[in-house]
């Protein structure tokens, strides 16, 4: 019996890396797509390129830098727009959204499922996402999967399994599913060690501490 293939849009961080464990493990073909769209530092696509090697997983990096000044006003595209620190619901990370960039991450991974055969494109948003991210909220969701399905000769369906989760859940299962955090990456700011300080380190800290499980990442400001 095929295995069902499947896109995933693959960050190198937490979320995305337990998703990639958790449809290997339920037998999933699995294709890795990371974006480069020009953001504060490429450590992320590193680590998912890493990790994708040790899995034997095939992994592409759209290059979209192009498009970098046309998503300017993020922290995360905009050298001059300091990333904010403190935790991920304040109303300060709204800082760190950079503008349709889930529509235009599923669009080009719709494109690749299409293109090899894959019935859906796999994408890690929580429940936690949505203070911030509109791009992550099950309205954006439906509305995306109703276009992906109807957008070509074969359906291709949003996958997205962990909407209902919290991060701590995503990290307890990352856990059972030996997932190694050490090598996954969260920083915004990109320096040699996580930061400990800005939105996406104060939650990664905190996910773990709500979950139970060791932290094993190392932080620059503890």
């Amino acid at each position: 019996m095929n295995k069902p293939k499947t896109v995933l849009i693959y960050s190198g961080g937490i979320d995305s890396t337990v998703l990639l464990y958790f449809l290997l493990k339920s037998e999933n073909n699995v294709k890795a797509l990371s974006v480069n769209y020009g953001q504060r530092h490429g450590k992320e696509l590193d680590y998912a390129k890493n990790m994708c090697g040790q899995l034997n997983v095939e992994h592409h990096v759209a290059d979209l830098t192009a498009l970098n000044p046309l998503l300017s006003g993020s922290s995360l595209t905009s050298p001059h727009v300091q990333v904010p620190e403190g935790h991920y619901e304040d109303q300060g990370m709204k800082a760190t959204v950079v503008p349709n960039r889930n529509m235009i991450l599923l669009s080009i991974a719709t494109g690749w499922a299409m293109s090899t055969g894959a019935s859906s494109v796999s994408y890690a948003a929580h429940s936690g996402d949505r203070a911030i991210y509109p791009d992550c909220r099950e309205e954006f969701a439906d509305a995306m999967n109703n276009v992906m399905e109807i957008a070509g000769w074969d359906k291709v369906s949003l996958n997205r399994p962990f909407s209902s989760l919290t991060k701590a859940d995503i990290v307890k299962l990352g856990d059972k599913l030996g997932v190694p955090f050490e090598q996954t990456w969260s920083c915004y700011k990109g320096q040699k060690l996580h930061c400990g300080m800005c939105g996406t380190c104060v939650e990664r800290r905190e996910a773990f501490q709500l979950a139970g499980v060791t932290d094993p990442t190392i932080y620059d400001n503890v």
